[in-house]
């Protein structure tokens, strides 16, 4: 049996009908940028979210950049982010001329290492960028406490994390702004790219709506320069059909996260040590719920479980083998190799492997043997004895 890393058709094949029926309504209104669609959407996902703005953009890229230009982010100033993130995440801090000041992320949870954030504020930070990585909430009170003493907006990265709460409080209205992706990939996926920015200050909202339309009101008159960050009708249209089903999707995963648990721990191969007898499995931290965009163990032999789960047709990816301070567009920010060891230890040591909603019981099965043959595998390589080998099959 294979297992492919994300199915998007079993997804889709119990909706299609309403899909199509909404791309069809768009395509007889012949209304595709802005518009009704746009308008119910956005009110959709401000009420779904508990977040008083919710601004609809044309990819999670673009809500980073714009959540920054709203801020007013240029040229000299500072940005702390972490170095372990999609690129995204620290290239639209480039893009506008200011610089990211990286820091290390905590060994467990592969989110900021607050401290280290904290600790990197200087009189030229206008923002700090926590990233709720793979769908689970950075430790944000005390970043929001550190800005707001500072003076600085806090952007929250949600790209991976939309419906994680922290301590009962949704992502992306507790910082100046949030920001979401719609990549297909993500728990909620359009059928391209899109994006969202929320907001639960008024101005700043403003702010934001008038830079997504080239500074334009009424059309023609601009008043500053923004750019083009507009959501297609038919993706908006899309989101609507998908979203009410998120909520069962995201339920889903979770169990799904569950499954894994027990089905490693009743085959031995959960562990905290980092021998290639161990599989280190995800954690929840107290206080957040972990929504599960993806579920990614470690392993100090991860490339060698690559190939084996590659070979036996497990998917599985890799997020992500290059920090930021390693790219070389970044090499002129003067970071060393080991000046973020957690970071470095994560990119060789993680991978992803299938989490999707509709994966069953019995792929779930098919992917844990696949990996418990391996771990087998090496336990016999390794010499361990012959309990801890049996342990593992």
């Amino acid at each position: 049996m294979k297992v492919p890393l994300l199915d998007l058709q079993a997804q889709y094949r119990p909706i299609r009908d309403e899909i199509l029926a909404a791309m069809t309504r768009v395509a007889d209104s012949q209304r595709f940028i802005m518009g009704p669609e746009i308008d119910a959407l956005e009110q959709e996902l401000a009420a779904m979210l508990g977040i008083r703005h919710a601004i609809t953009v044309s990819s999670g890229t673009d809500a980073l950049l714009l959540a920054l230009m709203a801020l007013d982010i240029k040229a000299g100033d500072e940005v702390i982010t972490p170095t372990y993130s999609f690129f995204a995440t620290a290239g639209c801090v480039s893009r506008l001329g200011a610089r990211p000041v990286l820091v290390d992320i905590d060994p467990v949870t592969f989110n900021i290492d607050v401290s280290q954030a904290i600790a990197a504020i200087t009189p030229r930070t206008k923002a700090i960028k926590p990233l709720h990585l793979i769908g689970q909430s950075a430790d944000l009170d005390p970043i929001l406490d550190a800005a707001g003493r500072a003076g600085i907006a806090v952007v929250e990265d949600a790209a991976q994390a939309i419906g994680a709460t922290y301590h009962a409080r949704p992502l992306g209205g507790l910082g100046a702004f949030g920001c979401f992706s719609f990549f297909p990939s993500k728990n909620l996926g359009a059928f391209g790219d899109a994006g969202l920015v929320t907001t639960n200050d008024d101005t700043l909202a403003d702010r934001a709506r008038l830079l997504r339309t080239h500074g334009m009101r009424p059309k023609y008159y601009h008043h500053v320069v923004g750019a083009n960050f507009r959501m297609d009708a038919l993706q908006a249209a899309i989101l609507r059909v998908k979203a009410p089903h998120l909520s069962a999707w995201t339920d889903a995963r979770r169990a799904n996260a569950a499954t894994y648990r027990d089905l490693c721990g009743a085959a031995g191969l959960g562990g905290r040590g980092q021998t290639p007898s161990q599989i280190v499995l995800p954690v929840e931290s107290p206080g957040c719920r972990h929504i599960y965009n993806q579920f990614v163990i470690r392993t100090s032999e991860r490339d060698a479980l690559k190939r084996h789960l590659d070979a036996e047709g497990i998917g599985n990816e890799i997020y992500y083998p290059v920090p930021f301070h390693l790219q070389p567009c970044f090499a002129d920010l003067g970071y060393a190799a080991g000046a973020f060891p957690h970071a470095e230890r994560a990119a060789v040591e993680s991978l992803a492997i299938p989490i999707y909603g509709e994966l069953t019981r019995a792929q779930q099965e098919r992917v844990v043997s696949a990996i418990g043959s391996f771990v087998h595998r090496n336990r016999l390589r390794q010499g361990f004895g012959a309990q801890d080998v049996g342990a593992a099959r």
